[in-house]
């Protein structure tokens, strides 16, 4: 590829990614349904945030099945009303009759709650090893086998259901990652901003817990750390992004990328709650590319590359407070 053509392929991805945008206002877009949407998340976040909802619902993680029931419905409410509200604004065709979509719109919410409520460091981790030991190993396990369990499920359901009509969900390739690096230097300013409130510090950076182990810790371990914590968000980018856009594309059409954004954002609610406002919006765009490009990279590059900025903002935020 000549130099000239170097320079002009990012500006030609963004224009297809705007021509996304187009074709899914065109297609998946209603003025009052998306009215309706932004009604049913204010009031979940209002009732998260000024109800304590989530800290609440914590409280139960210690039964496993409490807490379990209380993510699942936590995230089935706002997934199912997304498909429901549809039904007088779009013609929804026969995909209520589909029996995949019911198993997808069931089971999506029940996955999910069973990795949040999933903790498994703790109990395989020797006992034999120190303090200090045991809280690194716990937390870097749990973000590993949180995602192994997500990948484990998307992958048999894909196994049974399009192993024969497409690759793993959102794994083949796509376009060059400038445009998403672009669109992760357009977030750094809202980071930036962010890094100075109360809440995001009170949550990031995620492995400040280090910093209060009874011995200093290695500098390795603050690595291995963000590695695990990077390999979460690809298998939370392949739950959204792949699975439950990209099993249901041939099902609901378009019409799957607004519930997915709406659940992605019922996930954020026990973080900051810019973030969570957020999440729906950022939600929506990478589901309108990963339908469109039958593809998760260009999505992870952004999701992989806005975690670890909000880390290092983290950071330097705690340096300059001390």
């Amino acid at each position: 590829m000549s130099n000239l053509q170097g320079f002009f392929l990012p500006n030609l991805v963004l224009k297809q990614i705007f021509s996304y945008i187009s074709t899914f206002r065109k297609e998946g877009y209603n003025g009052l349904y998306f009215l309706f949407i932004i009604v049913m998340l204010a009031v979940l976040i209002y009732f998260n945030y000024g109800h304590q909802l989530t800290p609440k619902i914590d409280q139960y993680k210690s039964n496993f099945v409490t807490g379990w029931i209380l993510y699942y419905l936590l995230y089935l409410i706002p997934f199912a009303l997304g498909f429901l509200l549809q039904r007088p604004f779009f013609k929804t065709g026969t995909y209520w009759r589909n029996r995949w979509f019911w198993i997808i719109l069931l089971s999506a919410p029940a996955i999910f709650a069973f990795r949040v409520n999933f903790s498994l460091g703790q109990t395989i981790i020797p006992a034999s090893w120190g303090e200090d030991d045991i809280v690194f190993g716990s937390n870097c396990l749990n973000l590993l086998v949180r995602a192994v369990v997500i990948i484990a499920a998307v992958w048999i359901i894909w196994l049974v259901k399009d192993r024969k009509t497409q690759p793993f969900y959102g794994t083949q390739k796509s376009g060059p990652p400038a445009p998403y690096l672009l669109m992760i230097l357009i977030m750094l300013p809202l980071i930036i901003i962010a890094a100075t409130q109360k809440d995001f510090l009170h949550m990031y950076p995620r492995v400040k817990f280090l910093l209060h182990t009874a011995e200093p810790q290695p500098s390795y371990r603050y690595w291995i750390y963000e590695i695990c914590y990077g390999f979460d968000f690809v298998s939370i980018e392949l739950f959204f992004r792949g699975f439950l856009v990209l099993s249901l594309l041939r099902i609901c059409g378009t019409q799957c990328i607004v519930p997915m954004a709406c659940f992605y954002c019922s996930i954020h609610l026990g973080k900051p709650a810019g973030e969570a406002v957020s999440s729906f919006w950022g939600g929506l765009l990478l589901g309108i590319v990963s339908y469109h490009t039958r593809s998760i990279r260009g999505g992870l590059v952004v999701h992989l590359g806005i975690a670890w900025l909000m880390e290092i903002c983290g950071w330097l935020a705690l340096l300059f407070t001390k």
